[in-house]
């Protein structure tokens, strides 16, 4: 097969989406969030929102995910991503406004901001990355941690006892009256990238069409956090997170 046959639009399998930038990425070998960034500027670019679209990031290990996606940008205070969508949100509501945040960001520092975005109905999405750890700060451990997980603050494992159960935020997100949609997903194979890409879009949809408030969660892994190989990680990620964050929607207003 020639060059020229090989770059016919019928023979491409894929590419990369018009909206990353050729920056190179920060982030650990293995590392989940690269992916999700490629799916969400992928889902930007086939709902022709290239213009239109708001990301909030956060801080943590994605905060400069405004090096990657050539979109509008603004940087939140840690955990307040909800906060300043929904005020872009009710500025311009004919944007695509959407927050991007890990479980530290989230579900701790974060929780309140979160849990009255999403129960005030708020027509934005939340993207959550959940790979129990901090990852960026050295790997403390998440409100997320796994029980019996060990972290560089809880080197023996975690103990309800002494640091309390894991937060199942995505759950209690469901249970909300303004939440639309609320599902959890992976990117650790095909099939799951799949999946999560339509998970994806189905939310910044909602958003669009005014339907509520909607939470994206991707279960991921922390190689480096984890000290483990990214091989590893996933086969980890798939026999210890998965039992306790099952995958799958949560709810779907529709």
């Amino acid at each position: 097969m020639t060059k020229e046959e090989i770059i016919k639009p019928e023979n491409l399998v894929c590419k990369k989406p018009t909206l990353m930038n050729n920056n190179p990425m920060h982030y650990c070998p293995g590392c989940s969030h690269g992916v999700v960034h490629k799916l969400v500027a992928e889902v930007i670019e086939e709902m022709g929102m290239e213009e239109k679209t708001i990301g909030i990031s956060p801080v943590g290990c994605a905060v400069f995910i405004y090096n990657y996606i050539d979109i509008d940008w603004q940087e939140a205070a840690h955990g307040r991503a909800p906060a300043v969508a929904t005020a872009i949100k009710r500025l311009w509501n004919d944007r695509l406004v959407f927050t991007y945040q890990g479980d530290g960001d989230l579900a701790c520092i974060g929780t309140a901001e979160t849990i009255h975005a999403l129960n005030r109905g708020e027509n934005i999405t939340i993207i959550f990355i959940n790979n129990a750890i901090y990852g960026m700060t050295g790997g403390q451990m998440a409100p997320t941690t796994l029980m019996g997980m060990k972290t560089s603050t809880c080197p023996y494992g975690r103990d309800y006892e002494l640091h309390g159960y894991p937060l199942k935020i995505t759950e209690i997100a469901a249970q909300l009256e303004g939440t639309a949609y609320v599902t959890r997903q992976s990117v650790q194979s095909v099939p799951a990238i799949r999946k999560a890409k339509k998970a994806i879009r189905k939310a910044f949809e909602n958003s669009m069409n005014g339907k509520g408030s909607n939470l994206v969660e991707i279960v991921s892994t922390c190689s480096s956090g984890w000290k483990m190989s990214p091989e590893k990680s996933n086969d980890w990620m798939v026999a210890n997170m998965f039992p306790y964050y099952p995958l799958g929607d949560l709810k779907d207003k529709e």
